[in-house]
């Protein structure tokens, strides 16, 4: 290869396979959106591009796959803080959505946790809320790759009436997208408590037929637990098992109450497990166990959920959160090192959404979706460890270049596809908008 479109010289390439692998003063070259060629900085003399970088005191890695969110709900960060979960969403969050919540709601909340997430170094994200097509216009519009987990519930809302309108227009979207390259619409049935039966029969049929993930909040807290025994005589798990809704497609978020059993059940059908640590810990909803399943061979992917229960959408963040509090619970300062966090915020979050044969790593044909974070920084210096740092030391901050198949969404922490300023303009009217009733 003589040719790219892009080339990169870095201090490192992080290139997460194989695990904990580090490549020093290597370059990366990019060519019709995908990766041509990881080699030593002085192979590629020989490599001409219409845009060379050089970025010494970097790291490259490959970006953010943030598995679990609510994009929209930027706009209600620090609305309702220091609540358990059920009042939370029933005495605040709930109502404030039925008043407020529209396609201009969405699409201003939307742009604001797009331009956190991309300044934080995620590439790609899991979004389930209300008018999903409207997130999928942002998200074509400003280039980010996004799975969109269109909501289903039994009750009336802005976007639907009831579960069969939800799986409807959930289905005309995935029609309307179905051969996007950067957006993927999924089923989105929001918890087993808020989804009647036969609706979730309906999604397990239907996603067999057209092969579709399926993505539901799951064990999130005691309550939800002891809520189905008394209910339903079943754990959720098992509820969901028996209606064909658990398998090698299904997306289980939090996750912060499961037994032995249960954790084998996930891992012998090959279910993926979305662990959300800050909001979990703020909400005060749990612990998952992430050791556990990652020896049972369960895989664990990591997502912020939204701001307005985080309260941020940073997966430098998230990991560190992650990588502690599993030391913390375990008792054990080995129980989730460095390149296996890493890992959970990037390949596990693309197995997750089953697209890690085109991103997740950096490897030669896969997408070029990758990030590069500044190590020459006083909070990362001296650099011992690349890998280490990255999860342990580095912050939302230092990320400084992000790109989409090859092309360009953030440059020396610019924005190049969304206008920040009236991103913030419009989101602080909401703020006006929402305190003024």
């Amino acid at each position: 290869m003589t040719q790219a479109d892009t080339l990169i010289h870095a201090g490192h390439i992080i290139p997460v396979v194989p695990r904990g692998e580090v490549l020093e003063n290597h370059s990366l070259a990019i060519a019709d959106g995908r990766i041509s060629a990881i080699l030593p900085r002085e192979q590629a003399q020989t490599i001409t591009a219409a845009e060379v970088l050089d970025l010494p005191g970097h790291a490259l890695f490959p970006g953010f796959v943030n598995s679990h969110g609510h994009a929209a709900m930027s706009l209600l960060r620090g609305y309702a803080d220091d609540l358990a979960l059920m009042p939370w969403l029933e005495e605040h969050i709930w109502p404030l959505e039925m008043q407020h919540a529209s396609a201009e709601f969405v699409r201003d909340g939307a742009e604001l946790a797009i331009a956190e997430m991309l300044r934080a170094g995620t590439t790609c994200f899991s979004d389930m809320y209300f008018f999903p097509n409207v997130v999928a216009d942002v998200a074509q519009q400003v280039g980010v790759r996004c799975q969109l987990s269109f909501p289903i519930f039994d009750f009336p809302s802005a976007w639907g009436a009831d579960s069969d309108d939800y799986i409807s227009k959930g289905l005309a979207l995935r029609d309307d997208h179905k051969h996007s390259e950067l957006l993927q619409v999924v089923f989105g049935p929001h918890a087993p408590y808020t989804v009647n039966p036969a609706a979730l029969g309906k999604v397990a049929m239907l996603a067999a037929e057209l092969d579709l993930p399926i993505h539901i909040h799951l064990h999130e807290t005691a309550r939800e637990i002891e809520d189905s025994l008394a209910e339903h005589g079943q754990r959720p798990l098992a509820r969901l098992y028996e209606l064909g809704l658990i398998g090698p497609r299904t997306q289980c978020v939090h996750m912060t109450s499961v037994e032995e059993d249960e954790i084998a059940l996930l891992a012998e059908v090959g279910a993926h497990v979305i662990h959300c640590p800050e909001s979990n810990m703020k909400l005060a909803s749990g612990r998952c166990p992430v050791p556990a399943l990652l020896a049972a061979g369960v895989n664990v992917a990591l997502g912020t959920d939204s701001a307005a229960s985080n309260n941020d959408l940073s997966l430098p963040g998230e990991m560190r959160s992650a990588a502690l509090l599993a030391k913390h619970g375990e008792g054990d300062a080995t129980a989730l090192p460095a390149a296996t966090v890493l890992e959970m915020a990037t390949i596990n979050g693309a197995r997750a959404m089953g697209l890690q044969e085109d991103i997740g790593s950096l490897e030669v044909g896969k997408l070029a979706d990758l990030v590069a974070v500044d190590f020459a920084q006083p909070e990362t210096q001296p650099l011992y460890n690349p890998v280490s740092q990255l999860v342990y030391a580095t912050d939302a901050e230092q990320v400084t270049h992000s790109w989409v198949a090859g092309k360009a969404l953030l440059a020396e922490r610019r924005l190049l596809s969304l206008d920040l300023d009236d991103v913030l303009t419009r989101a602080n009217r909401w703020a006006k908008t929402i305190v003024s009733g």
